[in-house]
């Protein structure tokens, strides 16, 4: 049972989602019943969400998820509903919220620990199954049929979220633009304050400067990096990341970026981010390191893909690999939303493209055109 706002007549039964169904790489818009939220979740009208390569990748079944489904994992949105507990949490209806795209159980070890990017049920149930943690969707098909969330399903009129996922979006900031936070500003803190572990005065570099490479930019600097070298085969998206604060830019197909990197420097970066998922990229983010340095993934890369690197290159030189999916929701999306609403982590310089729900399918292809520099939302606004 939930807690319903005073104008929920309003809220109608059916809502427009972008659905992927059948085996063929591509959304389509349909009317599906609106969601209800269960204990401990709320329902969101959503404002505005971004569009991101990993949604790519599961439209081209490069990463296994159930279908249909309803992608979309970074949202900006209106509370319109409370499940039962979710007034002790202190949220409210008429509230606009950002939702993280690790959406933590609270329950498990990894969260009881406060490791929220390690919740072991988000990805037992909802990365593998498509379900919240009652091991059901909040989504159904037009015939009632099962309906997998990815995240959240955010590509929707309406969303259910966990309300451990949610923060209130601070005054000031724009609402639709605030949608990236959820996963772009929380993966590029993850990346820079958490794994990454910046301190002032770093030189960094960072490989493939599209949504999320591009977003660690400012991100970066927030950290206390002062050098930050941005690396990528696309002049657009070079002179895109010149304009987020990097202070070098390497165009690495007219040279070898390894080698540009490291002239660049003493010995080497004290941090590289590798934000393409690619094998040669990531053994070259490896290779821009100075002694003792910290290379950290973030991109995801299609099932299977490996990547050589050089064992005795990283014995020798001390050197770190790690991996760095997002950050810690409860404790980190509230310091992401500070940061954006402060101006530190400009949301609306990050964006470049503005889609409406009708043209979501258009949206993805263009992202896998590489016609998408920096980060694109798509607005639910009718």
């Amino acid at each position: 049972m939930s807690t319903m706002p005073e104008d929920w007549m309003n809220i109608p039964n059916t809502m427009k989602a972008a659905v992927l169904a059948g085996t063929d790489p591509s959304l389509s818009l349909m009317e599906i019943p609106t969601p209800s939220p269960g204990p401990g979740e709320v329902l969101v009208r959503v404002i505005a969400c971004g569009v991101c390569h990993t949604d790519l990748h599961v439209i081209r079944s490069e990463v296994g998820f159930p279908r249909p489904a309803v992608l979309g994992h970074e949202v900006s949105g209106t509370i319109v509903a409370l499940g039962d507990g979710v007034h002790e949490q202190g949220l409210r209806t008429g509230e606009d919220v950002i939702s993280g795209f690790i959406m933590p159980c609270t329950e498990c070890d990894a969260c009881l620990r406060g490791r929220d990017d390690l919740c072991v049920r988000f990805f037992q149930q909802n990365r593998l199954q498509g379900t919240l943690y009652d091991g059901k969707s909040r989504l159904t098909m037009p015939d009632g049929s099962f309906l997998a969330m990815y995240s959240m399903g955010g590509l929707a009129e309406y969303a259910v979220i966990p309300a451990s996922a949610v923060t209130p979006i601070p005054d000031g900031l724009d609402a639709a633009d605030a949608c990236i936070l959820g996963c772009a500003g929380l993966t590029s803190y993850g990346a820079a304050f958490r794994q990454g572990r910046i301190e002032p005065g770093m030189t960094v570099a960072i490989v493939g400067v599209g949504g999320i490479g591009s977003s660690l930019i400012p991100m970066a600097a927030a950290a206390g990096a002062t050098r930050i070298i941005a690396v990528d085969i696309v002049e657009e998206k070079l002179a895109n990341a010149r304009g987020l604060g990097a202070t070098d830019t390497v165009d690495a197909r007219d040279t070898d970026p390894v080698e540009a990197v490291r002239s660049m420097t003493t010995a080497g970066v004290d941090v590289a981010f590798e934000a393409l998922g690619n094998p040669a990229t990531f053994a070259q983010a490896v290779g821009m390191l100075a002694d003792g340095g910290r290379m950290v993934a973030i991109g995801i890369a299609p099932a299977g893909s490996a990547a050589e690197v050089e064992i005795t290159p990283v014995v020798r030189r001390g050197l770190e690999i790690v991996g760095s999916y997002g950050g810690r929701t409860r404790t980190d999306l509230p310091e992401v939303a500070r940061l954006a609403a402060s101006g530190t982590f400009d949301v609306t310089s990050l964006i470049t493209r503005r889609y409406a729900l009708d043209d979501a399918p258009a949206a993805y292809d263009d992202l896998a055109a590489g016609r998408i520099t920096g980060r694109a939302i798509v607005s639910m606004a009718r």
